[in-house]
């Protein structure tokens, strides 16, 4: 009796543990592994240059793990419906199946597929591969979707705790006609020029890297998760979140492995506070697929009328971390060298940057989208809304952040921005969050000309503040 055949279709779900749809795949007998790579169908946000990188990294380790459960794995170019297609005629198949995506874009193309792909004689069936809770089985006592944070988390959290992980596939055999495939070097992810040396000494993509990763975080950082990630000048934060974006690592996996590390009662609010953050990931895609108009517009109306300034110049110095405010120059170089920026930070730059600067938060949300290895469509979007004030459960418009007593108090000693400005690092601590208060003395002796050495402060803080306040209060009142 001949084996059937399936294919199993990759995409953010880069491992072979706790993935339901390759093991429903792999039930049906023989499996064809694809990959299509269709940035053509991403819409308006195809993967940015720091989330291509990652992407061949981590299809290089899924590849080396598929060969050694015997079966390849596939790689096409799209349309996905031609590239799925053109491999059920060239193998056995006839069942698909693929983990469910919740971006627009992937959810006008997977319904697409599920018409056609039937006619071509394939059985197709989507599983959840990605969130503790999907996004419509979550509502309000009314039947609506959530829009505000807190309650929305207590109604997950009055589910019980998710499912236990799923095993890997023992062996995982290929079709009995093996298909041609490309060679990963071929989709040209990797830059040109190569500019990725940071990102290489940093990060480790792939599930192997993944799941090394959640075992070092709840051995040593999670019982400090509460206050350490706050800190930037501490590796406190889990760094989970590139491997969850890319699926390496499922959050079954992280929920269950910080549920069942041992800790002393001090740390058990650590251990919430960091299953929250699993709830915020899943809060964004609840925004994003019951409002996906919030990717590139504000979910609160009358922001769509705020006077936001179009200043080039200083939107391209925030990028370029020469704002003159060291914190935020120190997160952006860091941020431009490694694909990352700690949580805090990131909202201090985003505050800086929407309400400093008067420029509208899609600016911020772009820059994000194309540098960060952890660009996630859903938790940009939600994180950005959220510091501009124009979002679900948003900070409210008069929260400020003061970029100087942030540093001061989650860089008190400067560690991180010595680090990341080598050209202030000679200051005594005690003007290094403010080099423009600094006596002319002091500068001198740390060998630091503002304007020339460092930069002068684009904006005063102070006034900059008063003019976003004015701007959010005449929103409010028109």
């Amino acid at each position: 009796m001949a084996t059937a055949e399936a294919i199993f279709w990759f995409r953010s779900d880069l491992r072979v543990h706790d993935n339901p749809g390759l093991l429903a795949a792999a039930a049906r007998g023989r499996v064809a592994p694809l990959f299509v790579w269709s940035p053509e169908e991403e819409g308006d946000w195809p993967l940015g240059a720091a989330s291509r990188w990652w992407l061949h990294h981590s299809l290089a380790s899924l590849a080396a793990t598929l060969r050694g459960l015997g079966s390849p794995l596939v790689i096409r170019r799209g349309p996905a419906q031609r590239a799925i297609a053109e491999l059920l005629q060239e193998t056995s198949a006839t069942y698909v199946a693929w983990n469910r995506c919740y971006e627009p874009a992937a959810i006008a193309r997977d319904a697409a597929l599920k018409k056609a792909l039937p006619a071509c004689g394939a059985e197709v069936e989507s599983f959840n591969g990605a969130l503790l809770h999907e996004p419509w089985t979550v509502t309000t006592k009314a039947g609506d979707p959530c829009k505000v944070f807190t309650p929305y988390w207590r109604t997950c959290l009055r589910k019980g705790s998710p499912r236990a992980p799923l095993a890997a596939p023992a062996s995982l055999p290929g079709p009995s006609r093996k298909p041609s495939s490309l060679k990963l070097e071929a989709l040209e992810l990797l830059p040109r020029p190569d500019w990725a040396a940071g990102m290489r000494r940093d990060w480790t993509p792939g599930e192997e890297g993944a799941r090394g990763l959640v075992e070092r975080f709840v051995r040593e950082a999670l019982g400090d998760y509460e206050e350490g990630r706050n800190r930037v000048d501490r590796d406190g934060s889990s760094r989970l979140s590139p491997h969850l974006r890319f699926g390496e690592l499922s959050p079954y996996q992280a929920w269950h492995a910080v549920e069942s590390r041992r800790l002393p009662p001090a740390g058990h609010k650590s251990r919430e506070v960091y299953l929250s953050e699993l709830g915020w990931r899943e809060f964004s895609y609840h925004l994003l697929y019951h409002y996906p108009r919030i990717a590139t517009e504000p979910l609160r109306e009358q922001f769509a009328d705020f006077p936001w300034d179009d200043d080039a110049r200083a939107l391209r110095r925030w990028q370029r971390g020469q704002t003159g405010v060291p914190i935020i120059d120190a997160a952006m170089r860091h941020l431009w060298h490694s694909g990352w920026m700690p949580n805090r930070a990131r909202m201090i730059v985003a505050s800086y940057l929407t309400k400093n600067l008067l420029i509208p938060w899609q600016e911020g949300a772009r820059w994000f989208w194309d540098t960060l290895v952890d660009a996630d469509l859903a938790s940009n979007t939600q994180g950005w809304q959220w510091t501009a004030g124009c979002g679900a459960d948003a900070a409210p418009y008069f929260r400020i952040f003061n970029p100087v007593s942030q540093a001061e108090k989650f860089d008190p000693d400067g560690d991180y921005i010595r680090s990341w400005a080598p050209e202030i690092a000679a200051l005594p601590t005690r003007w290094l969050h403010r080099p423009w208060e600094a006596p002319e003395s002091v500068l001198a002796a740390a060998g630091v000309r503002l304007g020339r050495d460092y930069p002068l402060p684009l904006v005063d803080l102070g006034e900059s503040r008063s003019r976003a306040l004015a701007a959010y209060q005449a929103m409010k009142n028109g």
